[in-house]
C-alpha cells in the first residue's frame, strides 16, 4: 500500500543502495578493463586485447561499464527528484523507463558475461607467460556475472513501484492530491455568541414572573 506522508499519497521510497550497487559493478569492469585489460606484446609496438587478443571483447566491456555508469548515475539523480514530481504522466513514465532500462541492462551483461568468459576461455597461455592482469580480467567477468542479477532485481523492485501505485491510484488520470484538493468541504465552524450589551431590547421579561412569586398568597383581614 502506498505510504501517507503529510497527508499526501506516496510511492515507496526508491532502491538508492541497488542503484549504487550496480554502479561500483560497472565501474569494476570497465576499471579492470582500462587498467589491466591491455598488455604490451615485445614483438608488437600496439598492446593487445587480455581476452584473447580480441579487442571487441575489451571494447564492448569498457563501453558497457561507461555507459552503464552514466545510466546508474542518471536514475539516482532521478529518484532523488522523485517525490518532487507532481504530473502523474511524468510519474509514471519514470517508473516505466526504470523497468524498461534495468531490464536492457541486465541483457547487455549477460551478453558481456558469456562474451568475455568466452574469449578468456579460449586465449593462449603463450600470449601473456608472465600472467599480468589475470586478476583483473577475472574481476570484469566475475562483476559483470553479479550485475546480471543486480539489474534484474532493479527491474523487478521497479515493477513493484509500478504495481504499488497503480494499486493506490497515483497513475490515474483521476487521481488528486488531497493536500491539493480545494473542492474538499470543510465542517462548518460555530461560534458562540460574544456576550455584550442588549441592543434592541432582545431581553424579555419571563410571563407571570411576579405573579409566580405570589402565587398562592392570600391578603387576610383583621
Amino acid at each position: 500500500m502506498a505510504v501517507m506522508r503529510g497527508g499526501r499519497s506516496a510511492l515507496p521510497s526508491p532502491p538508492w543502495p541497488g542503484k549504487a550497487t550496480v554502479t561500483v559493478f560497472a565501474i569494476v569492469v570497465f576499471g579492470s578493463i582500462v587498467n589491466e585489460g591491455y598488455l604490451n606484446d615485445s614483438k608488437e609496438s600496439e598492446k593487445f586485447c587480455i581476452y584473447n587478443r580480441n579487442h571487441n571483447a575489451c571494447n564492448y566491456g569498457v563501453t558497457v561499464g561507461v555507459l552503464a555508469f552514466l545510466t546508474c548515475i542518471l536514475y539516482l539523480a532521478l529518484d532523488v527528484h522523485f517525490p518532487q514530481i507532481s504530473s502523474v504522466k511524468d510519474r509514471k513514465k519514470a517508473v516505466i523507463s526504470d523497468i524498461g532500462v534495468s531490464a536492457f541492462w541486465a541483457f547487455l551483461w549477460f551478453v558481456g558475461f558469456c562474451f568475455l568468459a568466452n574469449q578468456w576461455q579460449v586465449s593462449k597461455p603463450e600470449d601473456n607467460p608472465m600472467n599480468e592482469g589475470t586478476d583483473a580480467a577475472r574481476a570484469a567477468i566475475t562483476f559483470s556475472f553479479f550485475s546480471i542479477f543486480t539489474w534484474v532485481g532493479q527491474a523487478v523492485l521497479a515493477f513493484q513501484r509500478y504495481r504499488i501505485g497503480a494499486d493506490s491510484a497515483l497513475f490515474s488520470q483521476d487521481y488528486t492530491d488531497p493536500s491539493q484538493d480545494s473542492s474538499m468541504p470543510y465542517a462548518p465552524y460555530a461560534s458562540e455568541p460574544e456576550a455584550g450589551p442588549d441592543i434592541g431590547g432582545s431581553y424579555q421579561q419571563p410571563a407571570n414572573a411576579f405573579d409566580a412569586e405570589t402565587q398562592g398568597y392570600q391578603t387576610q383581614g383583621y
